[in-house]
């Protein structure tokens, strides 16, 4: 075991230098590289030598641990992308991982989204010195359906003025481009005048930070749950739920769900790899539906003789 555990570090450091070029983001990086450090941690013997039961026997102990049906989905996965890294990188010839199911998760669960009226209360109460900044990210996330990760990497020659189009570069290294609303094109125009230019030589971030750095993820996030936080003061129906800036990615998908985008334009416009994806959207929709028809339903006549 001893022997064995002294070349973790190095798996560990080849299988991170692996995500990077595969385009991973630092958080998925440290996510699957602390699950894995777990898993080889649980198990006894050399990596060629790990069966699909070692890493049933450590979902297990993750599960009696408390993690549930997507957490434990989370573990298989970061074990499984080990794995591939290894054979890729021709340390492994076989993955074990994919002898393990699944956990079954409850699908087509409708995500949380804002009201329009909630997303127009959202966005008015940004202010500050970086007022134009913050209100042109979370329009790009609510009214283009870009991921925080996206909004991070966003680069000034992105944003093609000529044709009001945006290309976004994201999960899968995939890029697509998105025509912008005029609205959105001028929030954007006034965004880059007052924009801070980049310390770091040559990177041109489209949203930076006061410290001229390109703006972070959890930058996004604390900005998002801190504009939050003060909504949910004055709207009970938001109190004690759990509302993050990929809400209004969610709220993108839904109102085009609303107006009628079809599921495959859907698909392209938040730049998912899977059509059973964008889906979980169309379920709004038929909620939309379904209380539009309890309205009407107050208006049926009683008592017409049947």
């Amino acid at each position: 075991m001893g022997q064995e555990y002294a070349y973790d570090d190095e798996y560990l450091e080849l299988f991170d230098s692996w995500m990077k070029d595969q385009g991973f983001t630092k958080r998925t990086q440290r996510a699957y590289l602390g699950d894995v450090r777990l898993f080889l941690a649980s198990v006894e013997k050399s990596l060629s030598a790990i069966e699909a039961l070692d890493i049933m026997r450590f979902l297990t102990k993750m599960r009696q641990g408390g993690a549930g049906d997507s957490a434990r989905n989370r573990y298989l996965s970061s074990i499984r992308t080990f794995f591939a890294a290894l054979i890729e990188l021709q340390i492994v010839t076989n993955n074990p991982s994919l002898h393990v199911k699944k956990s079954k998760v409850e699908k087509n669960a409708i995500p949380t989204f804002l009201s329009e009226q909630l997303l127009s209360v959202f966005l008015q109460s940004i202010e500050g010195k970086y007022q134009i900044r913050n209100v042109a990210m979370f329009l790009l996330m609510s009214y283009a359906g870009l991921r925080v990760s996206e909004l991070h990497r966003l680069n000034v020659s992105d944003f093609n003025r000529s044709t009001n189009t945006l290309q976004v570069f994201g999960k899968g290294r995939k890029w697509r481009v998105i025509p912008l609303p005029y609205e959105l094109v001028n929030v954007l125009n006034k965004a880059l005048v007052e924009r801070i230019e980049s310390r770091s030589s040559g990177e041109h971030p489209f949203f930076v930070s006061q410290f001229g750095r390109r703006i972070s993820i959890r930058m996004i996030q604390t900005l998002a749950e801190k504009y939050f936080d003060e909504l949910k003061k004055e709207y009970a129906e938001l109190q004690g739920k759990s509302i993050s800036s990929h809400k209004l990615r969610h709220t993108f998908a839904t109102m085009q769900v609303i107006a009628g985008t079809d599921i495959r334009t859907l698909q392209e416009l938040l730049g998912h790899a899977s059509i059973q994806t964008t889906q979980i959207y169309t379920h709004v929709g038929d909620k939309q539906k379904q209380d539009a028809m309890n309205r009407v339903s107050a208006f049926i006549p009683v008592g017409m003789g049947l």
